[in-house]
């Protein structure tokens, strides 16, 4: 019996994480990012790109496994995407903007307090195929 609560537990979790609604008005928001920073659940992106920047950017995200676009567009300057992990689907959002000739960037779990460095490692590999 205590086998079968831990599975229907576990299984409302995955549940919730796979299937919890993602708000624009929450996630699709930029800080003040003004330096390359490295957070527990995150990291913080300054890159030199030119004014094509965020449409290059938005190329290489959507060719990502398990990303899809949130909110936003090039046109708007500013847009986010979510990416989901592959065992259990945990979303991790990274909103990219356009200022000037300098893309910034901005990626972060949802869920948890360490992301184990994989928005680092994604947003970095973005990064490089710019």
């Amino acid at each position: 019996m205590v086998f079968i609560i831990i599975i229907a537990v576990l299984a409302i979790v995955v549940g919730y994480v796979r299937l919890a609604p993602s708000d624009p008005a929450v996630w699709h928001d930029m800080p003040d990012v003004t330096r390359d920073t490295d957070m527990a659940n995150g990291v913080e992106r300054v890159v030199p790109t030119g004014p094509e920047g965020l449409a290059r950017l938005a190329e290489v995200a959507l060719a990502t496994p398990r990303t899809v676009l949130l909110a936003g567009s090039v046109g708007e300057g500013m847009m986010t995407f979510i990416t989901r992990s592959k065992f259990w689907g945990f979303p991790d959002y990274t909103t990219a903007k356009q200022d000037g000739d300098t893309l910034l960037i901005y990626a972060r779990q949802r869920f948890g307090s360490s992301d184990l460095g994989v928005n680092k490692a994604r947003v970095d590999g973005w990064i490089a195929r710019l």
